[in-house]
């Protein structure tokens, strides 16, 4: 088994920083890709911000404000969030593809349970 923790939700005022952390543990043999999406009411979970390798996509609506960053050695993952605004208002979820020792080799996604964000005009 495999759970994602997430931390650092809250509310903020328009132009505030908010940092999000995110933690798995279990049986884990690596994790391949790990990062954010988030889900505002009545509407679809979207990506935020996902770092595979070397790699990191940021949703356009994010660019420049937000940074996602891992610590491998802790299997956790980043986001720190700054300039925010009442746009950004959602439930943030953590992802992760998570190689384990039941999976075959192949990564299988994980998520955690979400962090709410409020930002205030």
């Amino acid at each position: 088994q495999v759970q994602l923790v997430e931390s650092g939700g809250g509310s903020v005022q328009a132009g505030g920083s908010l940092r999000l952390s995110c933690t798995a543990s279990g049986s884990i043999i690596s994790i391949v890709a790990m990062g954010w999406y988030r889900q505002a009411p009545g509407k679809e979970r979207e990506l935020v911000a996902f770092t595979r390798g070397d790699v990191t996509k940021y949703a356009d609506a994010v660019k420049g404000r937000f940074t996602n960053s891992r610590d491998r050695a802790k299997n956790a993952v980043f986001l720190q969030m700054d300039s925010l605004r009442p746009e950004d208002t959602a439930v943030y979820y953590c992802k992760a593809d998570v190689v384990t020792p039941f999976g075959l080799g192949s990564p299988e996604d994980r998520w955690g349970q979400g962090t709410q964000v409020t930002v205030s005009s």
